[in-house]
């Protein structure tokens, strides 16, 4: 006996899926109830780690950096960009941007569909700074630093009226996670 499916409707074969969904706004819009379901919150409130006792033998700061580019893009960065700093009081003479495309911007869409470059431009940095304290230097994250003004030092964009980087690639569509703060040698770019 032969199934036929003449009345059934497949909705994912359609192409304006986002303006027939009714509970399209909710899943953008919505936060989860639970804050304690944020990985946001359990990722940033994770133990740094230790740094290496050993400094690793590195290459020039341009080749660490581009070392430390590459490392970002295969952890899911989209963009990455590095600025020289006024050295702070911990010394952290460098800052590592990382941007990941966003369709929705994560200050106006508090559920999944900003939450989600959050989250993937998050473990981009954590893991990131990881890496760099294997390699025996400092890396710290820093939600508190403008990200957006020092990714256009880092020349991956330009500011608009309101503050926010447009790039070339994404336009305003691009989240930019905390700034890594490091002491690793590297070439500003």
């Amino acid at each position: 006996m032969a199934l036929r499916s003449g009345w059934l409707k497949a909705p994912w074969r359609r192409t304006a899926r986002q303006s027939d969904d009714p509970y399209w706004s909710f899943f953008i819009n919505t936060p989860p109830a639970d804050r304690a379901n944020s990985l946001l919150d359990v990722i940033r409130n994770a133990p740094e780690g230790n740094v290496f006792p050993t400094k690793a033998d590195l290459h020039t700061p341009e080749v660490t950096a581009s070392h430390v580019k590459e490392m970002a893009r295969y952890l899911g960065a989209d963009l990455v960009g590095i600025a020289k700093l006024d050295p702070d009081d911990a010394g952290h003479p460098f800052a590592i941007v990382c941007g990941v495309r966003a369709d929705h911007d994560p200050r106006q869409a508090p559920g999944i569909g900003g939450q989600v470059p959050a989250q993937n431009g998050l473990f981009v940095t954590f893991v990131l700074s990881a890496w760099i304290r294997e390699l025996g230097y400092r890396a710290s994250l820093a939600a508190s630093l403008d990200a957006a003004r020092l990714a256009a030092a880092a020349k991956l964009g330009t500011l608009d009226r309101a503050g926010k980087l447009v790039t070339a690639e994404f336009g305003a569509r691009v989240h930019f996670a905390d700034v890594i703060l490091t002491d690793l040698p590297l070439a500003a770019a």
